[in-house]
């Protein structure tokens, strides 16, 4: 029998009996709100009628059997998540997960490195989320091991598949330990599909899939002691109103180049809180700029991030009248679009989480998310306002009496691929003809064109470019607090002759 040592996450692990294929420190601690966005699958699972979605069984893997057991845990999940809109359940990252090939049967085996945990002592659900999509024909899998609870329990995997449900047993150690879990295609053809699956097609250090232990949120688990993993409101806002972005506004292409926003100019560097002056802050209020929001640090950080605004009585209901206005607003735009039902529910929730009393002046952290929500949808509204604004310029450039003439054009380039929303800026730009007669002109594009079309054709024509011009807002979180940079003349409004 082969020796094969590796390590794991610092650890020392020896497999005995089998060869092994790939071993990885399972959890993407980097990605702030990768527990937050696996809370909002599940909670987005019900549909209006309060029954699971069909998208929401083959998202999760479950079999589409009657009375599936699968079906059962995810419909509890998914009402946990939604209880009292805030996260039900505790959760526990294992510390490293091996895949290995046993030699005897060829099955996979999945073993993973469980740290001390009293929550350990609880019943679990084993969530396993793929880090990238599976390839190939769908695929009923098998998964055993006394360490589960049925021990055999079966999952239907597909290209649309991102989760896994496993339900398993209380443990009664109190140390770290190992679960060892076979797996097994139904069809014995499928054997290389199962491992493309587990391992992914590059499989070099790392799994293709991410564990995830979850604990019912319960009078039980309240009396663990240290077991209360919970983040603050507000981390839970920036995660909602990250996924609320990326519904709504254009995303940026793998193959786009990315821009950096530290290459720009700024014109103010402030700091977003207590002592923010009211000036400032009734500015902004009112700006209708594009406003990016960037998290400068992934990390543990967001999870306790917070934020505080003390605004004025009259500021406050200035604000509270905004973010209602312009909410109904962005409401009737979505509406419309194919994504118009997630994205006005999770609209919902982002307004729910800032709401601030009409009665007594709301809480300074209410104050703060109220402040950020009204600037995503500001910045959603603008960018509705941009793309309808281009319509009619592409329209009549098809016009024979009108011809090519300068005029604004919808432009959108990628930015850094770390920001929290939107990546993409639609910054515009001019195109067309600068021919007499001259759109938005001055003295000197005048007296230049007579100059040229008298024959003097060294010189530079009149060009059609930004005349007039927008500031970009950036919004930086960071673990020092909330931070606002204005980058002067980035979105082009208005085009002339020069």
């Amino acid at each position: 029998m082969p020796v094969v040592n590796v390590f794991c996450c610092g650890a020392l692990v020896l497999c005995w009996t089998c060869a092994a294929l790939t071993v990885s420190d399972p959890t993407p601690r980097h990605a702030p709100c990768y527990v937050e966005d696996i809370f909002a699958a599940l909670r987005e699972s019900v549909g209006d009628d309060g029954e699971l979605t069909s998208s929401s069984f083959t998202l999760f893997g479950v079999c589409p059997v009657p009375d599936s057991p699968s079906g059962s845990v995810l419909m509890d999940l998914a009402q946990e998540t939604s209880r009292n809109q805030r996260r039900g359940l505790e959760v526990l990252h294992p510390t490293g997960v091996l895949v290995t090939e046993e030699e005897d049967r060829g099955a996979l085996e999945l073993t993973f490195d469980l740290p001390q945990s009293p929550l350990l002592r609880l019943s679990h659900v084993l969530l396993l989320v793929f880090q990238s999509p599976p390839k190939g024909e769908d695929l009923e899998v098998t998964f055993s091991s006394p360490s589960l609870q049925p021990h055999t329990q079966s999952v239907c995997i597909s290209a649309e598949t991102e989760y896994t449900l496993l339900t398993g047993n209380a443990s009664d150690a109190s140390s770290g330990q190992k679960w060892r879990i076979s797996v097994e295609a139904k069809s014995p053809d499928l054997k290389q599909n199962l491992k493309n699956i587990l391992i992914g097609e590059k499989s070099g250090n790392s799994t293709n899939i991410t564990p995830l232990l979850l604990f019912s949120g319960g009078t039980e688990t309240s009396r663990v002691s240290g077991s209360t993993l919970s983040s603050s409101q507000t981390f839970s806002f920036l995660c909602e109103l990250r996924r609320f972005l990326c519904e709504v506004l254009p995303q940026n292409r793998p193959e786009s180049p990315q821009l950096q926003l530290g290459s720009l100019q700024s014109l103010h560097y402030l700091s977003l809180g207590l002592s923010s002056s009211e000036t400032l802050l009734a500015g902004l209020i009112n700006s209708s700029s594009t406003t990016v929001f960037s998290f400068s640090r992934w990390g543990s950080m967001l999870q306790v991030h917070h934020g505080q605004l003390a605004l004025s009585p009259s500021l406050l209901e200035e604000l509270r009248q905004r973010v209602e206005q312009i909410g109904m607003q962005i409401t009737e735009v979505i509406g419309g679009q194919e994504v118009g039902s997630r994205a006005k529910e999770r609209l919902g929730r982002l307004k729910e989480l800032s709401a601030l009393p009409k009665t007594e002046p709301g809480a300074g952290e209410n104050q703060y998310r109220a402040f950020l929500l009204l600037k995503a949808l500001q910045t959603v509204a603008r960018s509705h306002e941009l793309q309808v604004g281009q319509r009619t310029p592409r329209a009549g450039s098809t016009n024979p009496a009108r011809g090519n003439v300068c005029s604004l054009r919808s432009l959108t380039v990628s930015l850094e691929k770390h920001l929290m929303g939107p990546n993409t800026a639609v910054i515009n730009n001019c195109r067309g003809s600068c021919a007499f007669p001259m759109l938005n002109t001055n003295n000197h594009a005048v007296l230049l064109n007579s100059h040229i079309e008298s024959g003097n054709v060294e010189e530079r024509a009149p060009c059609c470019v930004p005349v007039a011009y927008e500031a970009l807002e950036v919004v930086d979180l960071n673990e020092h607090g909330t931070y606002l940079s204005i980058k002067p003349d980035v979105v082009a409004r208005e085009c002339g002759c020069r």
